[in-house]
């Protein structure tokens, strides 16, 4: 055997390996970062869902002037519970970055301000009720529009 062409090959196929080592290394990281941004993706999607359900049950509540106020309250407590936000909230607390966490925390106590007033009686045409209304639309769309921005949706 020859010693030169073991001291040639030997540096070709380090190269051929580290090189086939650093495509691995990179596509799986490409992944890995695909992945987390999906998952990221649906929980926001999910959230805001939780979050749009409640509202609606919570209007339908608030419109129920024929119902004793004792169900209006009732309707609006389930309205959470059956909404889901809650445990969504603490999911997204976890991976969110801080602008969405805040934005989340924001729209979600909004939210809760509108049901503890319907809870307290009040109609979808009293004034408290649509300044609540209102400021929880505003809380939402900050949100919607933290998450898209930390989501970048212009990324597959």
């Amino acid at each position: 055997m020859q010693w030169g062409s073991l001291t040639s090959t030997a540096p070709g196929a380090a190269i051929g390996t580290l090189a086939t080592l650093t495509t691995d290394l990179s596509r799986a990281k490409r992944t890995r970062q695909h992945n987390e941004h999906n998952t990221r993706r649906q929980l926001c999607a999910d959230y805001l869902a939780a979050l749009a359900r409640t509202r609606n049950n919570l209007r339908l509540a608030a419109r129920s002037a024929h119902t004793p106020p004792e169900e209006r309250a009732r309707k609006a407590i389930e309205a959470f519970k059956e909404g889901n936000a809650y445990e969504l909230r603490y999911q997204l607390a976890l991976i969110a970055p801080t602008p969405v966490i805040e934005a989340s925390t924001a729209a979600f106590r909004a939210l809760r301000d509108l049901r503890d007033l319907v809870e307290e009686g009040a109609l979808h045409t009293d004034p408290s009720y649509l300044d609540l209304r209102d400021h929880w639309e505003e809380r939402f769309a900050e949100l919607r529009t933290a998450m898209r921005s930390t989501l970048d949706t212009t990324q597959p």
